[in-house]
């Protein structure tokens, strides 16, 4: 009986989650015309941000029979594309295999185009993956700033079932409370005429939103 409750409950969340994605972007659509290539990229990037933060709280990875479950937390990280590509892009996934790295059957899918929020190094466009996650190619971003990032990595942030954000997944045996930020996380993008936008991510709250103070053309 609780098992059907909880699926129930799950379920609900899940159309409720659709539903705010789909007025998010379908809000928007009358104004894609005024906006500028750095805006739709900084819309797109909020609106996945967000998509994951709340699959995150619905598709909980708790695991007690394994020490190491926090890895799979659902994520979103920076890449560079292979050099004689150039650029950035970005990969939404949680770590099913706990190999360290996204692969496209484990990344999160766009709810709109059931395509995959994925890309590989080559940074190409398939029929089956978000042309969104490239940055560069699609938005001329060039330049990405992730204030809570605390590795070599462009910048990742994951969502945990509890609510609370993270800057970096523990390497180590049951340590998935480590590692939570402790203030706003900002991730500024820039274009090739220096334009910058910032996305907000509270670390009290997970709320997700862009900053109009810091605009600057």
């Amino acid at each position: 009986m609780n098992k059907k409750s909880y699926s129930l409950i799950e379920l609900l969340f899940a159309l409720t989650l659709i539903t705010i994605i789909s007025a998010s972007f379908y809000s928007n659509i009358s104004l894609d015309k005024f906006q500028s290539n750095i805006d739709h990229a900084t819309n797109r990037l909020i609106l996945y941000l967000k998509q994951t933060r709340y699959q995150a709280l619905i598709d909980s990875n708790v695991d007690e029979n394994q020490e190491k479950w926090h890895k799979k937390r659902w994520t979103l990280k920076f890449f560079d594309c292979r050099e004689k590509v150039g650029g950035l892009y970005y990969v939404i996934y949680s770590d099913k295999n706990m190999q360290g790295h996204p692969n496209k059957q484990e990344s999160l899918k766009d709810p709109l185009s059931s395509k995959y929020i994925y890309s590989s190094n080559k940074c190409l466009v398939n029929n089956d993956t978000s042309k969104y996650v490239l940055l560069t190619k699609e938005f001329g971003i060039e330049k990405i700033d992730v204030s809570c990032k605390m590795d070599s990595s462009l910048g990742k942030i994951s969502f945990g079932e509890d609510g609370f954000v993270y800057k970096k997944l523990s390497n180590n045996k049951n340590e998935h409370y480590k590692y939570k930020i402790n203030k706003p996380c900002i991730i500024k993008l820039y274009d090739k005429n220096n334009s910058m936008r910032e996305i907000v991510i509270e670390h009290s709250t997970g709320y997700i939103y862009k900053n109009p103070i810091k605009y600057r053309e």
